[in-house]
């Protein structure tokens, strides 16, 4: 089992920065067991995939709108994921959610294969 506990949402000027982290509560196996992904969802839309990180953070996925911007990184030992955002958009404005795949050792931008989701984190960028 894992609860994902999602922090570091806000509001913020387009061009600014922001850093939101996943902190990992995991029973019954060991946190660098799963593979991570964040994932966001605005008003209206479907939840997308944004960002992943492989077991050991040797494997990383982005979507091609945040390239460039956006990093993903994971630290094993505290049981956390980080999306660091940076030169933030409008339409980044979503609620981002974190999520574990139990199966995964590479990173997958499949929301099927996660089977564990926080509840997510509210980020609003304004023009």
């Amino acid at each position: 089992q894992v609860e994902l506990v999602e922090s570091g949402g806000g509001l913020v000027q387009a061009g600014g920065s922001l850093r939101l982290s996943c902190a990992a509560s995991v029973t019954g196996r060991t946190f660098n067991n799963y593979a991570l992904g964040w994932f966001r969802q605005a008003p209206g839309k479907e939840r997308e995939f944004v960002a992943a990180i492989s077991w050991n953070g040797g494997e990383k996925s982005y979507r091609d709108s945040v390239k460039g911007r956006f990093t993903i990184s994971r630290d094993n030992a505290k049981k956390t994921v980080t999306l660091q955002m940076n030169s933030l958009k409008p339409d980044d404005t979503a609620v981002y959610i974190c999520a574990a795949d139990s199966y995964g050792v590479a990173p997958t931008m499949n929301s099927d294969d996660y089977d564990y989701w926080g509840q997510g984190t509210q980020v609003t960028v304004s023009s």
